[in-house]
């Protein structure tokens, strides 16, 4: 069964506004969860899935059964994958980034769970971020479970591929690159240098589930926080909007921040129809919060492969 990559707005669904203030109460109160999604990354020149110009128009994502059942499928996706690593270290944490680290400096925040696996909010100076779908930064081996760095992994793929350099038609939110079947070619894929097993990034694909222990420890912060404020995710998929659901139920308001109608907005107290980075700026002027500067290079990595 194909995962669930789109979902239509009904018409009984409460519109949007234009007013952040619900938020900064919010946050003012202190303890909310923060629960982000690729459309806080859009910013930082990473595109989104579901937004306006998203990826999914033109590109479906790669899915864990494809990429265990097919060596042609991993051939492509690293090929497009190591294409587009390059591209995403060139990303640096925007506004709405730097507006979330500076909540929790100032004691705001219950946590930060990202959709998202660039590694923006820890640029942006967030502490005790979860990355609910990993990170483009670690790979794994699919036959002896050991992680290596990203780093490593493309410094073998150049090797392998000297001249490999093609141009893309664009980047995705996944972190890979739009290349033609031509322009794959024959693409040569290295495996774990431990046991010869397949590697594949640290990172939960389409049609792959969350582990168990990080969903409890999410399910955990729900619970702590006073409330939880949506950031930048359509929550059309169910790894995130399982933990709008839970602070639904469990009476805790819950607030989202994203120019398009979402999942959970039935769930909401209210959703604020803005832009992320001037809202959560505007967010922070009224709580007399600097935002700041970056304060470091991201790294190179990928957005938010399971949501956005």
């Amino acid at each position: 069964m194909r995962p669930t990559l789109s979902w239509t707005p009904g018409d009984d669904l409460p519109p949007g506004t234009t007013d952040p203030e619900p938020v900064v109460e919010a946050l003012s109160t202190g303890g909310v969860l923060v629960l982000s999604g690729a459309g806080i990354s859009t910013e930082s020149g990473i595109p989104d899935y579901r937004g306006e110009g998203g990826s999914l128009s033109r590109h479906t994502p790669m899915t864990y059964q494809d990429f265990t059942g097919s060596a042609q499928a991993r051939r492509r996706y690293w090929a497009r994958s190591h294409l587009g690593w390059r591209t995403f270290g060139r990303a640096r944490p925007n506004a709405g980034h730097r507006a979330v680290a500076a909540f929790g400096r100032h004691g705001l925040l219950a946590g930060v769970i990202t959709q998202n696996v660039d590694g923006l909010h820890q640029a942006a100076g967030s502490d005790g971020v979860v990355e609910l779908h990993g990170s483009l930064a670690q790979v794994v081996c699919l036959s002896c479970g050991t992680l290596s760095p990203r780093r490593e992994l493309a410094r073998r793929l150049e090797e392998a591929n000297a001249g490999f350099e093609p141009v893309a038609a664009g980047i995705n939110p996944d972190g890979d690159a739009d290349l033609t079947d031509e322009q794959v070619g024959d693409f040569r894929v290295v495996p774990c240098t431990l046991c010869g097993g397949i590697l594949k990034p640290d990172v939960v694909f389409f049609g792959e589930a969350v582990p168990p222990r990080r969903v409890e420890h999410c399910r955990d912060l729900v619970r702590e926080a006073t409330s939880v404020l949506v950031l930048g995710s359509s929550l059309t998929v169910m790894s995130g909007l399982r933990f709008v659901r839970q602070a639904a139920q469990a009476g805790k308001p819950v607030l989202i921040v994203n120019r398009d109608p979402t999942r959970g907005d039935r769930h909401a107290l209210t959703r604020v129809a803005l832009p992320l980075g001037p809202s959560l700026t505007a967010v922070a002027d009224r709580l007399g919060i600097p935002v700041g500067s970056t304060p470091s290079p991201a790294p190179a990595t990928g957005s938010d492969p399971g949501s956005g």
